[in-house]
């Protein structure tokens, strides 16, 4: 199994999408690369904890490769957009690859640029390493599972 993290704004959305691709074993949001230790949801959104709420996945790279599932990721965010997704605005709704795996780097940075050719204005996805990982709390884990009226960004249907 690989990992990584993608962070595109509320992290509900970006959960539950993912949740439904092939391939796809694992999810859990949290908050990543921020500078607070254990970060709670109330200090990411009011507070400079530096960290963007996100999606842990672990994916079977025999099913899904990590191409595939970052083409799936930039279907859903707008890359362009700088810390704002849908409604959702703040430094803690940016987007983001979080990698865990250096091999990986050059993947991503080859996917952002076949990206970039869509786009007049120049994409300011953050790619960066995973320094931290927090699990937000456990009435956000599988939100849209538990609540399939809750606010999304992303169109699921």
């Amino acid at each position: 199994m690989k990992e990584i993290v993608l962070a595109g704004g509320c992290f509900w959305g970006i959960e539950e999408y993912m949740s439904r691709i092939q391939g796809v074993k694992e999810t859990k949001v949290g908050y990543a690369n921020g500078h607070k230790e254990r970060p709670n949801y109330e200090e990411v959104c009011y507070s400079d904890t530096g960290h963007a709420e996100a999606c842990f996945i672990k994916y079977d790279e025999n099913v899904i490769s990590l191409e595939r599932l970052l083409d799936k990721f930039w279907e859903v965010i707008d890359p362009t957009s700088l810390n704002r997704q849908g409604n959702d605005l703040g430094s803690q709704y940016r987007t983001g690859i979080y990698y865990i795996d250096s091999s990986d780097l050059e993947t991503i940075k080859g996917s952002r640029e076949r990206q970039q050719e869509k786009y007049k204005k120049k994409i300011v996805t953050e790619i960066e390493e995973l320094k931290c990982f927090y699990d937000a709390e456990e009435y956000h884990q599988k939100y849209l599972k538990k609540n399939p009226e809750g606010y999304c960004h992303i169109p699921l249907d």
